[in-house]
C-alpha cells in the first residue's frame, strides 16, 4: 500500500500538514495535521509499504512497545483508507 500520488507534506511553523495538489483537490479539498509520528509513518507510505513495514519504522525510530506500534499503525492506516487516501 502506499499513498495515493496528488499529496505533499509540508512543515509548516513546526506543524506537519498534507494538502492535495493538481487533479487531487477535485476528490480531497482539505488539509490534514499530522503530528511527528504521523508524518513519519506518511513519509514511509510514499512508498510501497506494508503494515508490518510500517511498524518497523516506528520502532526503529521512536522507544515505544511493539504492541502499541501494532494498535498505532492500524488506526493510522484506518484513517487513511477510511479517507480513501491509500491504494493498495
Amino acid at each position: 500500500m502506499r499513498v495515493k500520488n496528488g499529496f505533499i507534506l509540508r512543515e509548516v511553523a513546526g506543524t506537519f500538514i498534507v494538502v492535495s495538489v493538481g487533479e487531487r483537490v477535485k476528490e480531497f479539498n482539505g488539509v490534514i495535521n499530522l503530528n511527528e509520528t504521523g508524518a513519519t509513518l506518511w513519509r514511509a507510505l510514499e512508498k510501497d509499504v506494508t503494515e508490518e513495514d510500517l511498524v518497523k519504522v516506528l520502532l526503529n525510530a521512536y522507544d515505544v512497545d511493539e504492541s502499541l506500534a501494532r494498535e498505532d499503525v492500524a488506526a493510522f492506516v484506518k484513517k487513511l483508507k477510511d479517507a480513501k487516501l491509500l491504494k493498495q
